[in-house]
């Protein structure tokens, strides 16, 4: 089986991450649930959210002022999760593409506002990330 482009399996590992926030399950069992393994690229960032959830969920709370991470719709959490964690896990990947993937995920999938609010946490984020 070929591996999915990228924006696919970012869009199927944020419907991963989606699923455990709202059943309250760690990633990995949700990933460990499913009848069919993802495409690795899936399974790499749904992972490091997992492993890293802490760490994770700190840098954005700490980056996000004036927002609680509980009070964020759960799409753009998740898609910020997603993002920090290829910030994090992918340094193949280019910042650019992280921002923008993150960004077109929060503009197709939440409110109007959300590509602009998960810009400017994960422009704050990647700049201590990557520098």
């Amino acid at each position: 089986m070929d591996p999915a482009p990228r924006h696919q399996a970012r869009e199927r590992a944020l419907t991963l991450l989606y699923e455990a926030d709202v059943k309250g399950e760690l990633p990995e069992s949700v990933l460990d649930n499913l009848a069919v393994a993802p495409d690795p690229y899936t399974t790499t960032v749904v992972t490091a959210v997992g492993s890293r959830s802490a760490e994770i969920d700190g840098m954005i709370d700490a980056a996000a002022i004036g927002w609680d991470l509980e009070r964020m719709a759960v799409v753009d959490r998740n898609v910020l999760r997603l993002a920090v964690a290829e910030l994090l896990e992918c340094p193949d990947v280019p910042t650019a593409v992280i921002l923008n993937e993150a960004v077109e995920l929060a503009v197709a999938y939440s409110t109007d506002d959300s590509g602009r609010f998960v810009n400017g946490v994960l422009a704050t984020l990647a700049n201590r990330v990557r520098g």
